[in-house]
């Protein structure tokens, strides 16, 4: 329908109001070339990079679905003698906060979708957030210049661990009181000041009056906006540091090659952002999970038989079943040091050991430069294979459920208890050299490619009446990716009666352990791929190119 003169004139009006309005703010806020800027930035296309968006999606998830349970939920441990619509436990006195997730589970409509949904979203945050991190690791995209987002990475999966706890303990059923016992064990086990931390949590003796109370804004609050702050300004310093992206043709330190954020990464994204919830909703409908009615309220005369938590907690459970008991009565005072070492000493020095591995790695290497391009984690099989022997030791530690385990496949308990003990110290070793050896192997199946080529299956038949297998050339792209390896050299050994100090010499040592297995490739560059240049390093700019 075509627009009256006056409608058009008011059109007209309103279009040069926006632009004077606009010129406006762009003189005084750079807002046109930041918005140009940054939707325009280039990511890269690969499908492990999403890993970081899935945890992100599920943060959401859970943003939304919690402010909808704090509707309905009573963080108090008064007790009320139940009268809702669950008959089995009509009649039983609990707490209101037991209660009054009873209510939300089957008097609300539509709550114990949204439990569920929740529940599941904090599993799946925590995964993703874990595996985020082994692509980063695994991948050295923890190097220069990101040291920084490494440590926020860390920190925001031990948050998300402690949220995660905080939060199943809220219900005050039999499998989190439980928990919270266990927890309370592990700070008992402290030395001297074990018994004033409890008494500062608990406000008692336990289970006390006030944990459930202490641990709600925690929950919603504290943790949440911990986790937000950290959310936010590991994007800001993604976005400033540019993203990292596999080596291929055109592919530099100096560049990001990918799509651009506006429209293809944000239709993506937002794509991936609709299948997290769908995947989530259908998990919260279909797959019952924390079904607290079964367990009932939390008694401190009672405790749930083959209790487990959470999974990502379980290498604390873990270590503190594999590791036998024994204690030291120094002056006058008895230390436990099961769970003292497992529960309190142990993660301390894991994630300690984390946080400092990029600074350790970069001492070894020597590597100063700025670092854009993923590692093929074949190409580093020292860290590989750290990295390997890591997973391996937590996966075994995950195993502390053996009483579940010997119940299922009829084991004897104690004879399954002291092979976990054996695996655990001997598995990462085992796991280490082995994968150690599979990366130096994958290596050479990568030069027997590009100085042969691939198989293609089919066999000829000479004239001389031999027979032989014609290979097909690797691709340009992937002898480019192949032979473009950017890769510090061993330092060099220090020369014998040269006056250097001992960590020279073991700086010297381990890097040549860290560096010196490696396969060199037909057609490499001798200065290891793209020529490095740590004295002028790239950029951090936000720069790209997009394909």
């Amino acid at each position: 329908m075509p627009l009256s003169r006056g409608q058009g004139q008011l059109e007209a009006r309103a279009v040069r109001s926006a632009e004077r309005t606009t010129e406006w703010l762009d003189r005084r806020l750079p807002l046109l070339d930041a918005a140009r800027t940054t939707l325009r930035k280039a990511f890269p296309d690969h499908w492990s990079f999403l890993l970081g968006e899935l945890a992100l999606y599920s943060f959401v998830v859970l943003l939304v679905t919690g402010v909808w349970l704090t509707l309905f939920f009573e963080p108090s441990m008064s007790e009320v003698v139940y009268q809702g619509s669950y008959v089995p436990l009509r009649g039983v006195r609990m707490s209101e906060a037991f209660a009054s997730t009873l209510h939300i589970s089957f008097d609300v409509r539509g709550g114990l979708l949204i439990r569920q949904i929740h529940h599941w979203a904090a599993l799946v945050m925590a995964a993703a957030v874990g595996v985020h991190m082994l692509r980063v690791f695994f991948t050295g995209a923890f190097r220069r210049p990101r040291e920084a987002n490494w440590l926020i990475g860390l920190t925001l999966f031990l948050l998300t661990m402690l949220e995660g706890f905080a939060g199943y303990s809220l219900p005050d059923d039999l499998l989190s009181g439980t928990g919270l016992r266990t927890a309370q064990g592990f700070v008992l086990s402290v030395p001297v000041v074990g018994t004033y931390l409890s008494m500062f949590l608990f406000g008692g003796e336990f289970p006390g009056h006030d944990i459930v109370s202490r641990l709600y804004p925690v929950h919603i609050l504290l943790l949440p906006g911990a986790l937000l702050a950290g959310v936010v300004l590991h994007l800001i310093l993604v976005f400033h540091l540019k993203h990292t992206q596999w080596p291929g043709p055109g592919r530099t330190n100096r560049n990001v090659v990918g799509k651009p954020m506006f429209p293809q990464f944000a239709v993506r994204s937002a794509g991936l952002l609709a299948m997290v919830f769908g995947v989530l909703a259908v998990l919260g409908a279909v797959a019952q999970i924390n079904p607290v009615w079964n367990y009932g309220p939390y008694r401190p005369d009672h405790v749930s038989s083959g209790a487990q938590p959470d999974w990502y907690l379980g290498f604390v459970e873990g270590a503190m079943r594999l590791l036998p008991g024994f204690e030291t009565r120094l002056w006058g005072h008895t230390v436990s040091w099961n769970p003292f070492l497992p529960a309190v000493v142990f993660p301390l020095l894991f994630f300690l050991a984390l946080y400092l591995y990029p600074f350790m790695e970069r001492w070894v290497t020597r590597d100063r430069g700025e670092r854009h391009l993923c590692d093929r984690p074949r190409d580093v099989p020292v860290r590989t294979a750290l990295g390997v022997a890591g997973i391996t030791f937590y996966g075994l530690l995950l195993a502390g459920g053996q009483d579940i385990v010997a119940l299922t496949f009829d084991i004897p308990l104690n004879t399954l208890t002291w092979c976990l003990r054996v695996g655990v110290l001997v598995g990462p070793l085992v796991a280490f050299w082995l994968t150690r050896r599979v990366c130096l192997a994958l290596q050479w199946h990568d030069r027997s490619r590009l100085s042969e080529g691939d198989e293609t299956g089919e066999v000829g038949q000479s004239v001389e009446g031999g027979y032989r297998e014609p290979r097909s050339p690797v691709t340009a792209e992937e002898r480019h990716a192949l032979v473009r390896r950017d890769l510090p050299r061993p330092l060099p050994r220090p020369e014998p009666g040269s006056p250097t100090g001992v960590p020279a010499r073991l700086r010297s040592v381990l890097s040549g352990w860290f560096h010196g297995d490696r396969v060199p490739f037909p057609g490499e560059d001798t200065a290891d791929g793209e020529q490095r240049d740590d004295r002028a390093p790239a950029g951090a700019g936000g720069d790209g190119r997009n394909a």
